[in-house]
């Protein structure tokens, strides 16, 4: 057995002194300062027991108090060898708990652990030195501590690793910060920072200081019986949704510390409803840290990051997200509240996950929060270069998912989110990125993309991917899937938008889109929904900029316009922005209309982006990552105002998606699905596009759907109805609300239909 130490310094001196970066560094032993500033003294020569701190723990039969650290017998305290088996933290016993961390290049390894919830980083209650001898099994580092506290209702524990390796280092490739705390890859919490944005938030006034953390002894959450809805993959109708930005506007009515929380998209699931929507798709809420552009003077230093894309810690999710600057036990429990809530409102959940980077920069602005310092070469695609990170990121760096631990990593977190949240897909960001070899050469069966199709935990899981990176791979159509992966269809986005504004010679390769892009995904087992069919995404235009904006507006991302994509196939139809007058602005309503109408009678899976239901703007920027404010906000004020209009026609062809058996196939469409009403495919500048979708016994009626792209009204003879049968308008975007869109449908059809210029009419038959 070996007692609790006092807290030792992290070098060889007496004390320590945080330094700017967040890690230590010696202080002179001469100076007389240094004990004022230093967070602990030097050990008095004193015994063992009398100089250990007051440590908290909990032994058996402890009656464990919400939010009160538990008393502890320091002598009770046992260490052992432990186990490689499970990386990351894992209970042991009723009272334990088991340490293990992967490093395959380290010289040194100490696991510090703070059972004191107001002690700073560089005071551990516990400090035990990993021996390679006995703590270390291949490449894992590991130890098991018994009679400690785990953790409860309202009190987590705290730990970190200091790592050092050989210096000079023995690769190349290394990259070794011993006097910097590291969190553990596989940390199920991270203590930090507890409000957005807010320095002062951060416990202990460590603004720059995250820390792994556990509380195994919590009461386990009450899913109330409540299960995923387990929705068919046809089914669904995906709502691309911005945790922080959908309710820190304070029209949104929440109080101000539920605002931008897991929670306050809990307490909108009424809007969610309403919205015709059955899936939402978060932006990424893995920890990571929003204001990485703040580190230090640079053109970004005025933003936040708001979307989330630099992922710090793949298991835990984003502290800041808590109500009320609660901290990592109330972002996990009100996160599966959320969870909870959707699913008995019959919305699953999607997550946009990061796996093809980290937040922690480069060699040039490092962010060194875990990965570098543990196993940089392991963990990152390395080069012989100037620049020795591989970038097909767009982000500095890769994650090596295809290395043997990575990929164990990518799996192990992917079940996590699965089994302890009930998440039911994901969205992975940049996916041709993961096919990457650790070379970076593209590899034709990526092990982690091909495990991920595998895995059983995943089996029910809604999979897409991102299929093209930032280093020029481009796999839409061609993505490595196993008929499981379906994939973000770029090339839907890119069709649907140049024909809508007007481009000539697209007919027939809109027809195919509309059919679920039979052309690529119409092979093996694939369905029509591996097709994600999508207008808008979070990068990029908003719906409203991209029929009022013909360039993109930047300038206050502080990189003077250069950045964010150049190529939006965006009209302003006859002025830029929002200064135009009454025609103008109604065209553009239209203009939603059709494309939104487009998007919901296409075969493949539907998402539209928050915001668009009311026709949220961003003043013509189309690369809002870093603004925390109402370029991103869910404007609810806004919402209210189009309610009975615009936002009835949106939320209203959503539900009617959902609910007509035609416009969700599970199958692609045969010669007897569908008829195009069409002799006219090699004109190149024919911009009308007309078609029947049959009813062979599925119900809802025959479909008529036409669109017209040319500024002429065009005459449109209609197909005769099924017997006894009538045509019914359904939506007509050129009318006004509320005869735009009448889901019952509209009798007095007769055998022909003018259709507006640039307008769209679906009708159904009754």
């Amino acid at each position: 057995p070996m007692p609790p130490m006092p807290p030792p310094p992290f070098a060889d001196a007496p004390a320590s002194v945080e330094t700017e970066r967040g890690g230590w560094s010696s202080p002179a032993r001469d100076s007389a300062t240094d004990s004022a500033r230093n967070g602990w003294d030097a050990p008095a020569p004193a015994p063992a027991r009398e100089r250990s701190p007051v440590l908290n723990a909990s032994s058996p039969g402890t009656r464990l108090k919400p939010g009160v650290p538990p008393p502890i017998d320091p002598d009770a305290i046992r260490i052992t060898s432990g186990s490689p088996t499970i990386l990351g933290p894992s209970p042991t016993g009723s009272n334990g708990v088991n340490f293990a961390l992967h490093s395959s290049a380290a010289k040194s390894v100490d696991l510090c652990v703070y059972f004191d919830p107001d002690a700073p980083s560089t005071a551990p209650s516990l400090r035990i030195p990993l021996d390679p001898s006995d703590n270390r099994t291949g490449d894992v580092w590991h130890v098991a501590v018994e009679n400690i506290p785990r953790g409860h209702d309202g009190y987590v524990v705290r730990y970190g690793y200091l790592i050092a390796g050989d210096e000079p280092p023995r690769h190349k490739h290394d990259r070794w910060h011993p006097d910097r705390l590291l969190c553990d890859p596989y940390a199920p919490l991270v203590d930090g920072r507890r409000v957005f944005g807010d320095r002062s938030s951060s416990p202990r006034g460590e603004d720059s200081v995250w820390m792994g953390c556990f509380n195994f002894d919590a009461t386990p959450f009450d899913w109330e019986g409540v299960t995923p809805p387990g929705l068919p993959p046809q089914d669904l109708v995906v709502y691309e949704l911005t945790t922080r930005a959908f309710t820190a506007d304070a029209s949104s009515g929440l109080a101000s510390g539920r605002r931008g929380s897991f929670l306050g998209i809990a307490d909108k699931v009424a809007h969610l409803k309403a919205a015709g929507i059955n899936a939402v798709e978060l932006l990424p809420v893995f920890h990571f840290d929003e204001m990485e552009f703040q580190r230090c003077k640079n053109p970004r230093d005025h933003m936040l990051n708001t979307w989330g894309y630099s992922t710090m810690s793949f298991f835990a999710p984003m502290t800041p997200y808590a109500s009320e600057g609660a901290g990592p036990e109330a972002a996990a429990r009100e996160f599966k509240h959320m969870v909870k809530t959707l699913h008995a409102n019959g919305i699953e959940v999607l997550l946009d996950v990061v796996y093809n980077h980290t937040g922690e920069g480069t060699d040039q602005m490092p962010n060194t929060f875990s990965f570098r310092g543990i196993d940089n070469k392991t963990y990152y695609m390395m080069e012989d270069s100037k620049h020795p990170y591989k970038n097909y990121t767009g982000c500095g760096n890769t994650f090596n998912c295809n290395h043997p631990v990575v990929q164990r990593l990518v799996l192990d977190s992917l079940r996590h989110w699965v089994e302890e949240y009930h998440v039911d897909g994901f969205r992975f960001d940049l996916t041709s990125a993961m096919t990457r070899g650790q070379d970076g050469e593209p590899l034709a069966r990526p092990p982690v993309i091909r495990e991920i199709a595998k895995d059983e935990t995943l089996a029910r899981t809604k999979l897409f991917a991102e299929p093209w990176d930032c280093g020029g791979l481009y796999q839409v159509g061609s993505f490595p899937n196993w008929d499981r992966w379906g994939e973000w269809n770029g090339k839907y986005r890119d069709v649907l938008r140049r024909f809508i504004k007007g481009d000539m010679g697209l007919k027939s390769e809109l027809a195919c889109r509309l059919c679920g892009s039979a052309d690529m995904y119409h092979v093996n087992g694939r369905k029509p929904h591996h097709s994600l069919n999508f207008i808008t995404a979070h990068d990029g235009f908003t719906l409203r900029d991209l029929v009022s904006y013909n360039d993109k507006h930047n300038d206050a991302n502080g990189e003077q316009n250069r950045d964010g994509c150049n190529d939006n196939d965006s009209w302003n139809h006859g002025g830029e922005g929002e200064s135009v007058d009454d025609a103008v602005k109604n065209l553009r309503w239209r203009q939603m209309k059709n494309f939104h109408l487009a998007l919901m009678v296409s075969q493949g899976t539907p998402m539209v982006l928050m915001g668009d239901e009311y026709g949220h703007t961003r003043g013509g920027n189309n690369n809002t990552y870093g603004h925390d404010n109402h370029l991103n906000n869910f404007d609810w004020n806004a919402l209210e105002s189009v309610r009975g209009g615009y936002f009835r026609f949106h939320g209203g062809l959503c539900a009617f998606r959902v609910n007509h058996p035609l416009l969700g196939r599970a199958e692609f469409l045969n010669d007897g699905d569908v008829t195009w009403h069409e002799d006219n495919w090699d004109n190149v500048e024919s911009r009308f596009l007309a078609f029947t979708l049959h009813d062979r016994g599925q119900g809802g009626g025959d479909l008529y759907i036409a669109f017209n792209a040319h500024e002429f009204y065009v005459d449109a003879a209609l197909p005769p109805p099924p017997g006894g049968k009538s045509w019914h308008r359904v939506v007509d975007t050129n009318l006004p609300s509320p005869a735009d869109f009448t889901p019952e449908g509209e009798p007095g059809c007769g055998a022909r239909y003018n259709v507006a210029p640039r307008g769209s009419v679906m009708l159904v038959a009754k």
